[in-house]
C-alpha cells in the first residue's frame, strides 16, 4: 500500500507517492525523486550500523541528507487514519 512523502529539498516541498514496497525509508524515496545515487551513502549506514548505536546512524543519515540539501522528510497521514481520529 503506497503512502505519500512530503519532503524540502532545496527549499521546496515536494510531495511524492511512497511505498515500503519500493523503498527501504523515506531518505531513499526522497533522493530517488531528485535523481541522487546513495549507494556509497547506504553501504557507510550499514557499516554504522555494525558499530554504533540507532541514534549515532541517524545522526549521520540526518546530517548527510541536509548536506545534500534535504528539509524536513517525513510521511503524511493515510486519509483513512485521520478519519478515524476524528470520529
Amino acid at each position: 500500500m503506497s503512502r505519500q512523502l512530503q519532503y524540502d529539498y532545496k527549499g521546496k516541498t515536494k510531495v511524492i507517492t511512497f511505498s515500503y514496497r519500493q523503498y527501504h525509508s523515506a531518505h531513499e524515496a526522497a533522493a530517488a525523486a531528485e535523481g541522487i545515487d546513495l549507494t556509497e551513502f547506504l553501504n557507510m549506514e550499514r557499516q554504522l550500523e555494525m558499530v554504533a548505536d540507532g541514534k549515532a546512524v541517524k545522526n549521520h543519515r540526518d546530517s548527510y541528507f541536509n548536506k545534500l540539501g534535504f528539509g524536513k522528510i517525513f510521511l503524511l497521514k493515510k486519509e483513512a487514519e485521520s478519519i478515524k481520529d476524528n470520529r
